[in-house]
């Protein structure tokens, strides 16, 4: 019980300090939202995306699930969480930017490159299959930090699948809507964009 009441506490500390000072935009935003940014990002813990971007309310239409992946396009199969919440985001909110943030020491990719087959792993096998090729690509090149550099190539693997929307890709393609790719360092709370013309990851300043 300790643990929810941390939560219940902390919301007592939204209301004296967070509600209070922008009520106004709260009561704006009741009447609807128009996020300019949609970060797709891990579900882990560590990692939330509102925290380490220091974004106020309604500014970022945010998508956590395992491992911060986008599956590819496809219409059949079973339910479409993501790819739903990608539609709404882009064609009925129409945001500008789609973030995928990717982080260090995600447990998702320690499962991918664990490989498949454990008897506990019902639903997150199928997912982290998403990254199969990229996992048997980087262990092929056998870097020195195989984790590290699986975490940088799931966000480059979800870039690509994001493309495989039409509506993605045309609104790219008309300018009306870009894409990037992050990745968040923990322990040194380091934040690293991805230039996809040179294909590097490379540190945020500061004062960007």
């Amino acid at each position: 019980m300790s643990e929810f009441l941390a939560l219940l506490r902390g919301y007592g500390r939204f209301r004296s300090n967070g509600y209070r000072d922008q009520h106004r935009r709260w009561e704006t935003l009741a009447a609807g939202q128009e996020p300019p940014v949609m970060i797709i990002g891990c579900c882990d813990s560590r990692v939330d995306p509102a925290t380490i971007f220091d974004t106020v309310p309604g500014q970022a239409f945010i998508l956590r699930n395992v491992a911060n992946l986008v599956p590819p396009f496809e219409l059949g199969g079973g339910l479409h969480g993501v790819s739903a919440a990608l539609e709404f985001a882009v064609t009925k909110l129409e945001v500008k930017h789609i973030v995928i943030m990717g982080h260090g020491a995600c447990g998702g990719i320690s499962a991918a490159l664990a490989g498949h087959g454990e008897p506990d792993r019902i639903f997150i096998d199928k997912w982290i299959g998403l990254l199969d090729r990229a996992r048997d690509q980087v262990l092929e090149a056998a870097p020195q930090d195989p984790q590290h550099a699986l975490e940088l190539e799931g966000v480059k693997v979800s870039l690509a699948n994001l493309r495989t929307f039409p509506f993605v890709a045309e609104r790219e393609a008309a300018g009306q809507l870009q894409l990037h790719g992050c990745w968040f360092g923990i322990a040194a709370g380091t934040l690293y964009e991805l230039d996809e013309q040179a294909g590097h990851f490379q540190p945020v300043p500061e004062d960007a």
